[in-house]
């Protein structure tokens, strides 16, 4: 009778501390996942839609308008400027073109980039966010701020 005992009371050991142990990482589970839920509610990350802040921006459609222009008088130019020239001459005609308009396509988004990371820039600080990383390199999580960067730059 004491070795039925003595065996019962380590099987009702073992039970508790199982029960124990299962406790305690449930608990601890538990915490984990309420703590992850309250960063992502109060995390000060941003995320932004660059691409369709960009392709909304009030300017975009006059600096393509200027860059159709350019590209129109480059192929003009070139067309007549290359009419006697050797293919090696046309090539290399053609690569000075091509960076011409590379330069001035540069010339014509660069004020709206700006533009773009000012507002982006303001907006974080409004919202108290201090990273804003692009929406396409994030998978979970994040403050987005595309649409009030969107209306702070049709403001402007």
């Amino acid at each position: 009778m004491v070795k039925l005992q003595k065996k019962t009371v380590k099987i009702a050991s073992v039970l508790i501390a199982l029960v124990f142990i299962g406790s305690v990482v449930a608990l601890g589970v538990s915490e984990y996942a309420s703590s992850g839920t309250a960063f992502a509610a109060s995390s000060n990350v941003g995320v932004i839609d660059y691409r369709q802040v960009m392709s909304q921006h009030p300017d975009l459609a006059n600096a393509n308008t200027q860059m159709q222009t350019e590209v129109e008088n480059a192929k003009k130019d070139f067309d007549e400027k290359s009419k006697n020239m050797s293919e090696q001459e046309k090539a290399s005609y053609y690569q000075q073109t091509q960076q011409r308009l590379q330069q001035k396509q540069q010339e014509l988004i660069e004020p709206i980039q700006k533009n773009i990371e000012d507002t982006v820039k303001k907006v974080a600080e409004q919202k108290g966010l201090s990273v804003v990383i692009d929406k396409n390199a994030v998978v979970y999580g994040g403050q987005d701020i595309t649409q009030d960067v969107v209306n702070k730059v049709a403001k402007k």
